[in-house]
């Protein structure tokens, strides 16, 4: 008899022990992933689980309240749950203001949660931060008259409104942030350039936009004046090879014209692209005013995007487009700033 009490008892122990030993966790996965919710936005959700979830909540955190936006429960299974084999699965459903009115636009954080279905009933987790936007986007230009040098800039004023993360304005492959205007509230201005190489058909447009992908666009008057860059021959030597190669890579070794080509083309480029990175470290506001100072008794030695080809030995060997604006004076003469700003790169180019 007392055998079979310690067997009774032995039972008892292990038994729930070795249940809750093959209890599981969840595995959750948003894919797609969830950055904006709208007025009605799909969710789906990875579930993995070999014995199933019996239990599975969304839930919507903004501005200290919770709001429950999915719920569905499944019979549970808390002995036998260790026979059943629950392939992964994906749950979808719908979130959004026109189910929860209460939401706002802005920020909010999306919580998933499901519990195993098993003898421990574990419940697991995932969260992730979300943009509430449930108002369109708007815009609407100025109505000036903008006259803009192919190769210059020019400014557009604009009125935003809806719910809007990003604006400016996009003038083919390229885009131009907008920042707030100094003396109108509400008013944002653009500074925008038309590219040299810009194809003639390409229209400038305002543009504002939301994480949602929600995107408005407004065009305004303008007139570009089409000009003529410059094209050349540049005859280059041995001479000048090992004065300008030498001195740029100084402790490079090799063939002086392949390294040349490199320093032309490799390594402009990657200057090109770090002068245009200091976009991003650009002020809110304007730091100059009137207008610029030249340099004066300064020659000019090469313009504004210049195409030059590069002959050597009478073979044209490179090709390369100069976006700077060179000027020469003589040696050691002091340079003034053209106007006032703020130093962002004082380094080799």
């Amino acid at each position: 008899m007392k055998i079979l009490l310690v067997i009774i008892l032995l039972a008892v122990i292990t038994v729930p022990a070795s249940l809750l030993m093959l209890s599981n966790g969840t595995g959750l996965k948003l894919d797609p992933p969830v950055t904006t919710i709208g007025t009605l936005t799909p969710i789906q959700v990875q579930i993995e689980n070999p014995h199933g979830v019996r239990h599975i909540t969304a839930i919507i955190e903004q501005n200290g309240s919770r709001y429950t936006v999915f719920d569905s429960q499944e019979m549970p299974h808390r002995l036998l749950f260790w026979r059943r084999h629950a392939p992964p699965r994906v749950r979808k459903f719908q979130v959004g203001k026109q189910q929860t009115p209460a939401l706002a636009d802005g920020k909010a954080r999306l919580i998933i949660e499901a519990q195993s279905n098993d003898l421990r009933g574990r419940t697991d987790s995932i969260e992730t931060d979300v943009q509430i936007i449930t108002q369109a986007p708007r815009i609407s230009a100025d109505g000036a008259q903008h006259y803009i040098n192919q190769g210059g800039c020019e400014l557009v004023v604009f009125t935003p409104s809806g719910y809007v993360t990003d604006s400016g304005v996009r003038v083919g492959k390229y885009s131009f942030r907008s920042f707030p205007h100094p003396a109108q509230q509400g008013l944002r201005f653009s500074l925008f350039a038309i590219p040299w190489d810009l194809a003639g058909d390409v229209v400038p447009v305002a543009y504002v936009r939301n994480p949602a992908g929600a995107e408005a666009t407004a065009r305004f008057w303008y007139k570009v004046f089409p000009k003529k860059f410059r094209s050349r021959d540049l005859p280059i030597d041995d001479v000048f090879l090992h004065r300008v190669v030498n001195q740029i890579d100084p402790g490079g070794s090799g063939d002086l014209l392949a390294r040349f080509l490199r320093i032309n083309g490799e390594m402009r480029r990657q200057n090109n692209q770090t002068l245009a990175d200091l976009r991003l470290k650009t002020a809110d506001h304007f730091l100059w005013a009137g207008p610029f100072l030249p340099l004066t008794n300064a020659t000019v030695e090469s313009s504004f995007a210049d195409k030059r080809s590069y002959i050597y030995k009478g073979k044209k060997v490179d090709e390369q487009v100069h976006l700077g604006f060179d000027l020469a004076v003589t040696q050691h003469v002091p340079v003034p700033a053209a106007n006032d700003g703020r130093v962002v790169l004082a380094d080799k180019l």
